[in-house]
């Protein structure tokens, strides 16, 4: 029996569905040990109509937060008690802080974003954006960036649903951040995205291109990098995608994987339930350790 487990242990967890995969419990798990939190994680498969039943468990089993996956971020947005700014913008949430039955509902892809970019030394205040898709991961980043101070962001992506999502992303920022220039364009305006990327800063692909099984191919035509150029992916399997490639051939300023995003806004997650900086450069070194056996 696990020893740290006591009447007292605290409860946390990941919902959504599916969640048989997720590397959560094994990262907050790990980390409440490092530090001797006395939490225990765990995942429960939850679907979206019984997000408002499973709202009501955390505050019935006083569980101090909760992790936010597909679907149901979209809809606990609908049904917690506050919303961050980020959260608000996005109408969606990834992390639930409990503060004695307040749920506050909180978006942390795009802290973790902006966090592996800190990391490789590169701030997105006052700087151009072109970020390539409008999902899940795009949106939260393209709203962070902006509260953070970018100052024009061009959002590029396909004749879709989320084509839609980007125009309403548009509308809100120029509301709430009006600083920050917005712009959204067809991504198979290859005329107008090669004129985007000659001109910005930062490059971003928030798309799934370049992901496994589907490696070796890149939404940007390698010609188009230059040396001052920072470029960044969302994708993390592989950690270094096409795209990534072709910045380090090209000699970018910077070229940065996904695998820091998604640390990051695990980290942001973890300081928001516990007041803490989770022990990211131990977990790592615990997961080389583990992948080596």
């Amino acid at each position: 029996m696990e020893k740290r487990i006591s009447g007292r242990t605290g409860l946390m967890a990941l919902i959504g569905s599916p969640v048989g995969h997720s590397g959560s419990p094994a990262m907050y798990n790990f980390s409440f040990q490092h530090l001797g939190l006395d939490y225990a994680y765990m995942a429960f498969d939850i679907k979206v109509d019984q997000v408002p039943a499973a709202l009501d468990t955390i505050r019935l089993l006083k569980m101090r937060g909760c992790n936010v996956t597909m679907p149901c971020k979209n809809e606990v947005a609908k049904h917690v008690d506050e919303l961050s700014p980020a959260a608000r913008i996005i109408g969606a949430v990834n992390t639930i802080v409990n503060d004695d039955g307040k749920l506050t509902g909180h978006i942390t892809d795009g802290v973790g974003f902006v966090r592996s970019l800190q990391e490789e030394d590169v701030e997105v205040k006052d700087q151009k954006m072109v970020v390539l898709g409008a999902g899940g991961a795009g949106t939260a980043l393209q709203v962070q960036c902006a509260l953070d101070g970018a100052r024009e962001i061009s959002i590029f992506n396909q004749n879709d649903e989320f084509f839609a999502r980007a125009l309403e992303t548009k509308e809100k920022l120029e509301k709430e951040v009006p600083d920050c220039i917005v712009n959204v364009y067809a991504l198979e305006d290859t005329e107008k995205l090669t004129e985007e990327i000659a001109a910005a800063d930062i490059l971003v692909n928030a798309t799934s291109v370049g992901m496994k099984p589907n490696d070796g191919v890149s939404l940007v035509d390698k010609k188009l990098l230059r040396k001052d150029l920072i470029v960044a992916d969302t994708v993390y399997n592989p950690q270094e995608t096409q795209m990534v490639l072709d910045a380090k051939e090209a000699g970018c300023a910077k070229a940065i994987g996904g695998a820091g995003m998604l640390l990051w806004q695990g980290a942001a997650a973890f300081k928001l339930y516990t007041g803490l900086e989770m022990p990211t450069d131990e977990y790592q070194q615990f997961q080389k350790e583990q992948a080596a056996k």
